[in-house]
């Protein structure tokens, strides 16, 4: 999720405020499509004077806090206006995210990985649960000194890129295509030291930028993307969107194919894949791949 420090990408400025300009632009319109909280009553009313002031103090007390920028989309705003860093992700990858966010925010978003993009991702899932999960604890350090309002957690994972062939065999395992619980599977791939919640939570979406995967000593994200799908399906009901970054590379691009489905594939923009994968509780039988 980290990235080097170049020019930060004026297209995703851009982006952002445009869809600030429109949050805004929402507010305004819905406020003024209401009543004023200042008219006169109407003369059959049946409540009485004291009541209709106390109802018009409350709308009044109301109005300005409904009419405010959330403060998740103005942090993201001052701090994109003033970074010098540029998210990993392109503006077209973060599109992909972005128009599956339009449709189901707020809701349960789960990111493998703590970056520079992590305040874009928790502006535009305003409401709902962002929860960021990193590999380096000094790095969650750093980033909540200076974005404190992010919910992230500390992982450990006991994997190195260079196992991805042996890890991929295991997957074969009959084991590894009963769906349940994570914390309880006898799969080897899936990763059973994330905090609790996080097992406990349905995940709308999850998104898979993490861990570290570009050398052979790094953790890899076979287990990442495994368990992302084995959570997917362990949903009571409906579905969920993972994505997968950085395709272009060896792991991400087969431990996605085989273990989110080809047949599952929704969409793929540039090195991100999004998979919609639907809950195996409601339909019994249902093969692992479709």
């Amino acid at each position: 999720m980290r990235s080097s420090k170049t020019q930060f990408s004026l297209s995703l400025k851009l982006l952002l405020i445009c869809l600030a300009f429109l949050f805004i632009l929402f507010l305004v319109l819905r406020s003024s499509s209401q009543p004023s909280s200042h008219q006169i009553p109407p003369l059959f009313s049946s409540s009485s004077s004291s009541n209709s002031s106390d109802s018009d103090q409350t709308t009044c007390s109301q109005a300005p806090t409904c009419t405010k920028i959330p403060p998740s989309l103005a942090q993201a705003m001052v701090h994109y206006a003033t970074s010098n860093i540029t998210p990993q992700q392109t503006k077209k990858e973060i599109s992909v995210s972005l128009r599956v966010l339009e449709r189901k925010s707020p809701c349960n978003f789960l990111v493998f990985g703590l970056g520079h993009d992590s305040l874009m991702w928790t502006a535009l899932n305003h409401g709902g649960r962002t929860v960021f999960l990193e590999e380096d604890k000094s790095w969650i350090d750093q980033i909540s000194r200076q974005l404190p309002s992010l919910e992230s957690y500390h992982v450990v994972y006991d994997t190195k890129v260079s196992d991805a062939d042996q890890l991929m065999e295991i997957g074969t395992k009959e084991e590894c295509k009963v769906v349940g619980d994570p914390r309880f599977s006898k799969c080897g791939l899936a990763l059973k030291g994330l905090p609790n919640e996080v097992y406990d939570i349905e995940w709308d979406l999850i998104m898979v930028d993490a861990p570290t995967g570009y050398h052979d000593a790094a953790p890899g994200r076979m287990g990442a993307i495994y368990t992302a799908g084995l959570m997917a399906r362990n949903r009571e009901q409906g579905e969920t969107d993972v994505f997968v970054h950085d395709v272009d590379r060896t792991v991400e691009d087969k431990f996605s194919k085989a273990f989110l489905c080809e047949g599952y594939l929704t969409e793929q923009e540039g090195r991100i894949r999004h998979f919609t994968v639907p809950s195996h509780r409601t339909v019994a039988g249902r093969p692992f791949c479709p």
